[in-house]
């Protein structure tokens, strides 16, 4: 039995427990976010670094969306924090992974990726958290790619699909191994082709297989997320005793374009979200 998931603004303050892992929802296209003074106002949020970032931008809707993403996750760590947005300082750890400057185990831990007009905030408290969304390019969804990053497991699942199931199959399974490593932080020092992922559509959302560390695969769940037509994503999530609740950003997001269900709590991490 599938599970409808929606994605809709909270209708009073946050509260986020040991148990819940969010994940935010935002439009980077909406029109109430691209306005010169939206504009204007999503720059003051952000450090200097961020803005010379931004500003290494060619074309100006990736530069845009670059300050909208990068200005919603501190709206989001704000409402969390009770702090200004402009008040919260990131560090990285050694691997370049950013973290509250204050980290501890008991501090926030969250996420950002962002790919086209979307992008998705993870935030949870003392467990780690990864996601990544993928806008699906044809062009990119090849075996060429495939066998230059997957593993050898995975190339042969995809090599045996049919071609109308293959490319989903290629961003699940992107996706799902992106969320892993940025989860765990570490950058590249694990390759990409050293672990599997299950990535069929319709089939457990898993991590398969971490070779030379057995244990790993029981340190960590993958969930399947829906953002919206034409896009993947996945999350993973250290540990099993967590819910999932799903939000849209409630700034950024044309009014046309939010759900109008009320949002779903997610008690059993376990299940097939879809």
């Amino acid at each position: 039995m599938y599970t409808p998931f929606y994605w809709q603004p909270p209708a009073g303050p946050i509260q986020l427990s040991h148990r819940d892992v969010h994940v935010w929802r935002v439009f980077l296209d909406a029109p109430a976010a691209q306005t010169p003074e939206a504009m204007r106002q999503s720059e003051a949020c952000l450090s200097l670094s961020e803005l010379i970032k931004a500003n290494r931008f060619y074309f100006p809707k990736d530069r845009e969306r670059y300050i909208t993403a990068h200005a919603a996750l501190r709206c989001v760590l704000a409402e969390y924090l009770k702090i200004e947005p402009r008040q919260i300082e990131f560090v990285t750890n050694p691997y370049g992974k950013p973290m509250l400057s204050n980290h501890s185990r008991d501090t926030l831990e969250f996420n950002l990726s962002h790919s086209n007009s979307m992008a998705l905030i993870a935030v949870s408290r003392s467990r780690a958290v990864g996601v990544d969304i993928e806008y699906m390019r044809s062009d990119l969804a090849s075996l060429q790619i495939a066998e230059k990053f997957f593993s050898r497991r995975e190339v042969e699942v995809l090599r045996a699909l049919m071609l109308d199931v293959r490319e989903e199959a290629f961003f699940n399974c992107w996706t799902r191994k992106e969320a892993y490593l940025k989860a765990r932080g570490r950058g590249l020092s694990l390759a990409l082709d050293q672990f599997d992922v299950s990535m069929l559509p319709g089939e457990p959302v898993i991590l398969l297989n971490v070779y030379g560390n057995a244990e790993e695969t029981q340190r960590w769940r993958l969930r399947e997320l829906l953002p919206g037509a034409g896009y993947a994503a996945s999350l993973a999530v250290e540990g099993h005793d967590w819910d999932l609740k799903c939000w849209q950003w409630r700034e950024k997001a044309a009014p046309a374009q939010v759900d109008r269900s009320a949002g779903v709590t997610f008690a059993d991490p376990e299940r097939s979200i879809l």
